[in-house]
């Protein structure tokens, strides 16, 4: 049952790791994806500078959740692995994480600036802003940098008041976004919409800057995909594999 629920992880976090450069989401080894096998205490992770095309499911690396230790894998874990690491033990509802260097949202993080909430596209995804987290002092930046970039970001999600399921990205201020789900995969729909949606707000905010929609229209777009009054999609209906839901009307 191990072995196979190991296969099951491994084949979701390597699926989701390749529709990272699929997406337009990362250039070059740029980015990572990441899933939680809580009931081990571990994550998988996408391995430091390992080309996309070159990537497989063995080639993945299992790291424990209590220490960062690599319990399994031969090269060494992503370098934000510190980061995904702190943001699941500091959000236990977090099934997966993704990190990009997309373009527009990426813009947004080196601004040191939130994606604003200018249209009912970003409201059908994200309840509020995708908070950018504050800079890293210089004795944060010495001393465990990276873990403190993930405690930094969660503690800006939590500063907002919003539940991390609700606005499933943050910023990491002049680095790039990171985002979450219940799953690997889950991860990486939001972070395409995080982009989408970066886009859009760059484009609107140089149309009109003073834009902001109606608060009302804002919460029933969301209110209309999420929570016991949800009325998007239908049951009984699953889309294709690879199908991306996160965008869709």
């Amino acid at each position: 049952m191990a072995g196979r629920r190991d296969a099951d992880l491994a084949a979701a976090v390597l699926e989701a790791n390749l529709a990272v450069p699929a997406a337009g989401l990362a250039q070059m080894t740029w980015g990572n994806v990441s899933g939680v096998d809580r009931g081990r205490g571990v994550y998988l992770i996408k391995p430091s500078g390992v080309p996309y095309p070159e990537l497989t499911a063995d080639l993945l690396v299992t790291v424990s959740l209590e220490d960062g230790r690599v319990v399994a894998g031969e090269l060494r874990p992503s370098v934000d692995s510190e980061t995904h690491r702190a943001l699941y033990l500091r959000f236990p509802e977090l099934g997966g994480i993704a990190h990009t260097h997309s373009a527009y949202a990426t813009a947004f993080a080196q601004a040191q600036l939130d994606i604003p909430v200018l249209g009912t596209t970003h409201a059908d995804v994200f309840n509020g802003p995708i908070p950018c987290a504050r800079v890293l002092t210089r004795p944060e930046c010495a001393a465990e940098y990276v873990r403190n970039t993930g405690f930094v970001l969660a503690d800006e999600v939590i500063r907002r008041g919003r539940s991390p399921l609700a606005v499933p990205a943050a910023l990491a201020a002049n680095h790039g976004p990171f985002t979450w789900g219940e799953s690997p995969a889950e991860a990486v729909e939001h972070a395409e919409v995080c982009e989408a949606v970066a886009k859009l707000a760059l484009l609107t905010l140089q149309l009109a800057p003073g834009a902001r929609p109606p608060a009302h229209v804002v919460e029933l777009h969301y209110r209309r995909k999420h929570g016991p009054g949800a009325t998007y999609g239908n049951p009984g209906f699953s889309l294709p594999p690879g199908s991306s839901p996160a965008g869709s009307k």
